[in-house]
């Protein structure tokens, strides 16, 4: 019998929540900075919460799938800063 299930089913409900805590600061966030922060945070948890499931369901194809959110998440929280701190995303 294996701990693996168990210790991973823990992990997706932590992550779930933490989820859930990054959307509530994403909505009632007081400064649009506390915002950015909390969707690159969320960003970072749909990484984690796809690679346990990749692992939870041994399926490889998952982290294909978080290597797309990460590059994503990025592209977008980099573009987000820009447009935030200077008005415009390209020069």
């Amino acid at each position: 019998m294996s701990i693996l299930p168990y210790a991973l089913s823990i992990c997706m409900i932590a992550i779930t929540i933490s989820m859930f805590l990054c959307l509530v600061r994403l909505i009632m966030g007081p400064s649009i900075v506390d915002r950015l922060l909390a969707l690159d945070t969320l960003f970072l948890n749909a990484i984690c919460l796809i690679v346990v499931l990749g692992i939870y369901w041994a399926s490889t194809s998952l982290f294909e799938g978080a290597l797309l959110v990460a590059m994503l998440g990025f592209v977008s929280t980099t573009a987000l800063a820009r447009y935030f701190t200077s008005g415009h995303v390209i020069d």
